[in-house]
């Protein structure tokens, strides 16, 4: 199924490529190259990886049926990953070059604008995510006010964030960051923009040593360098064999955890699943 997208927004047009553009833009807390550094990864990276089978799991377990729309989804990874499961997809990315690699992944509907932006009337999405979008915005409490004004009542919404400001590192202040949260934090932001949270957990219990190692403390000492798509490229293949695999058993168990709908206790991500109410409850 391809999704009727005017329907759903009214400041919307098609261009030649078959994206729909918006007719005005903002400006986004976004490096410029950062959707084709990632794009350089994502394919081989075992972090996106994971991030593709974890969410997707959480789709199928709490909102399957419903079309999702990717909100600031970058190259269109999770998208795509969700279409190969059947869920009708929708990526809605700002940035051209994310917008145009999400096409050129096979994504049948992709909207190169912000939420805001695209003209969404209310309470017409019916599901959403936003993953590592959230630490992106100034006002984070104000957009997940705006999500619930755009969700249909009771709609889903999915979230992953950065996890734990210990973890702040130079690899934040060049991605645009301006937080990294807690279960407890994301949580409580939800539940004060009108959210029921369904569950929560951390992602990545592996990495956090690591991250402090290798990111924290050599920004803190001012001696790490800002990322590349070599860096990046280096450090998304996992180190050498023996640390890869040590990974991929942390990341399947995390994978056996979360089918269950188990919480992991700590992790250098943060993912939740959150359910709409009706502000007056």
């Amino acid at each position: 199924m391809t999704v009727d997208i005017t329907s759903a927004a009214s400041n919307l047009v098609q261009n030649s490529s078959g994206i729909w553009v918006a007719r005005d833009q903002r400006d986004i807390s976004y490096p410029l190259e950062g959707n084709e550094v990632c794009f350089s990864v994502e394919d081989s990276s075992f972090w996106f990886q994971h991030r593709n089978e974890v969410i997707p799991q959480l789709v199928q377990t709490f909102s399957p049926c419903s079309t999702f729309f990717d909100i600031g989804g970058g190259n269109g990874c999770i998208s795509y990953a969700l279409q190969q499961r059947g869920v009708d997809t929708v990526l809605v990315e700002p940035g051209p070059a994310g917008a145009y690699n999400g096409l050129s992944r096979g994504l049948k509907t992709v909207v190169q604008s912000t939420l805001q932006d695209a003209g969404f009337t209310s309470n017409s999405l019916p599901s959403a995510g936003i993953f590592d979008v959230l630490e992106h915005i100034d006002s984070d409490q104000d957009f997940l006010k705006s999500l619930h004004h755009f969700l249909e009542p009771e709609g889903i919404l999915y979230i992953t964030v950065p996890a734990y400001r210990f973890l702040w590192s130079r690899e934040d202040d060049y991605s645009g960051h301006f937080r990294r949260y807690t279960i407890s934090l994301l949580e409580k932001d939800l539940n004060s923009a009108g959210f029921e949270v369904l569950f929560s957990s951390y992602l990545f219990a592996c990495l956090v040593p690591p991250i402090f190692l290798f990111r924290t403390l050599p920004s803190l000492m001012r001696i790490r360098k800002v990322p590349t798509a070599v860096s990046k490229q280096k450090e998304h293949k996992g180190g050498n064999r023996l640390s890869a695999k040590f990974i991929k058993r942390c990341l399947h168990w995390e994978q056996s955890r979360i089918k269950k709908i188990k919480r992991v206790p700590f992790g250098s991500s943060c993912i939740a699943v959150a359910r709409k109410l009706p502000r007056d409850a």
